[in-house]
Parts: C-alpha cells; structure tokens; sequence
C-alpha cells in the first residue's frame, strides 16, 4: 500500500514539474503564480502546497531536473568512450549539445522580472553555476586521472591537474557561447575537435 502511495506522489510531483516547467519557459519566472501551476495540472493550489511551498520550490525543483539531465549525458558519453582523447571530446560536444536542447528552457526565465528579482535571479544563477562546475570538475577529474593511470596522459600534481580542469571547463563555456553567439552549432563538432587535439599534444608525454 505504500509503495502504491509513494508511486502515486511520485507521478504528481511529476506532473508538477512538468506543467511548471512549460509555464516557465514560455512566460518566464515572474509571471508565473501557483494557481497557474494547478490549473495546469487540474488540480487546486491545495494540492501543490502539499508537495511544494512555494513557486520558488518547485522552480528549484525544476532546474534540478534539468542539471542531473545535463550531467547524466556527459557521464553516459564519457563511460561510453574509449580513451582520453575520445572521452574530452564527449564531455564537450554532450555539454554543447544538451545546452542547445535547454537553451529555450533557461532564455526566457527572467522574462518581466523587476530589478530586485532580476539581482536575486543572478545571485541564484551564480550559485547555480558553482554547483555544476563543482560536478563537471569531478568527472573531468576521474576522466583525466584514469588517463594517467593508463599512460595516455603525463602525471600532474594535484595543483597542475586543478588548474587544468579550470582551464577546459573555462574553454568549453568560451566554445558554447561562441555558438550561441553565431547561431551555428554545426561548427561545434571541428571546433571541439581542433581543440582537444592542442589540448591532448600539451597532456602527453
């Protein structure tokens, strides 16, 4: 019986999640209301307080979603490449890839925000942001360690292999927002290439 209940919660939070998620990309955060959230679904706004608190709780929610989605990519690419130089080049076409697909998703989240929303959005982005450059950092460390172990790669310090991971993390955000820039995402696969080829002749022996 409770796993019938808990199975039952668990598609209502579904549900949830995605009726906001589509309010928000097309209206923006601010825009947004609980009620609007229940009229979505068919349900009253009684129903969703007793999943979520607030619309920022279910935003936060949502945005979760959206980092594991992007993150579970990347490392099902990287386990599913073979070699250091293939796995550099899965992290960064996956992490491209999976931003373009969200890229309608996060454009029009600050749609109507008044400046103190819009100040406490970019705070919220920012803390955001460490989150997933803190996990992407674990699994371009893993990746690059294995190297290592494996002798594709020189040996680094703890230091020299931080700074490094920086740097191409630092690199690949440069890439996407080129791409965004130019509209023209077919350049992402040689511009990937081009660069993790430079990168792999500074990493080997």
């Amino acid at each position: 019986m409770s796993a019938n209940i808990s199975t039952k919660e668990d598609l209502m939070q579904q549900q949830i999640l995605a009726a906001a998620k589509r309010l928000f990309q097309v209206y923006g955060l601010a825009k947004v209301t609980m009620d609007d959230v229940a009229k979505a679904i068919g349900k009253g706004r009684s129903s969703l307080y007793y999943y979520y608190k607030s619309k920022d709780e279910i935003f936060d929610a949502v945005v979760m979603i959206e980092v594991r989605e992007m993150l579970s990519a990347m490392t099902s690419a990287v386990s599913h490449a073979s070699g250091v130089e293939q796995k550099l080049h899965a992290f960064f076409l996956t992490k491209i890839e999976v931003l373009r697909e969200k890229r309608a998703f996060f454009k029009t989240l600050d749609v109507g925000m008044d400046a103190d929303a819009l100040s406490e959005f970019q705070k919220a982005k920012i803390v955001l942001h460490h989150l997933i450059v803190r996990q992407e950092s674990a699994l371009m460390e893993q990746l690059l360690t294995d190297g290592m172990n494996k002798g594709e790669v020189r040996k680094m310090s703890a230091p020299e292999l931080e700074m490094l991971i920086l740097m191409l993390l630092s690199s690949l955000r440069g890439l996407k927002r080129e791409l965004e820039l130019e509209g023209d995402y077919e350049k992402a696969v040689p511009m990937v290439d081009t660069f993790i080829h430079m990168a792999m002749n500074g990493l080997k022996h």
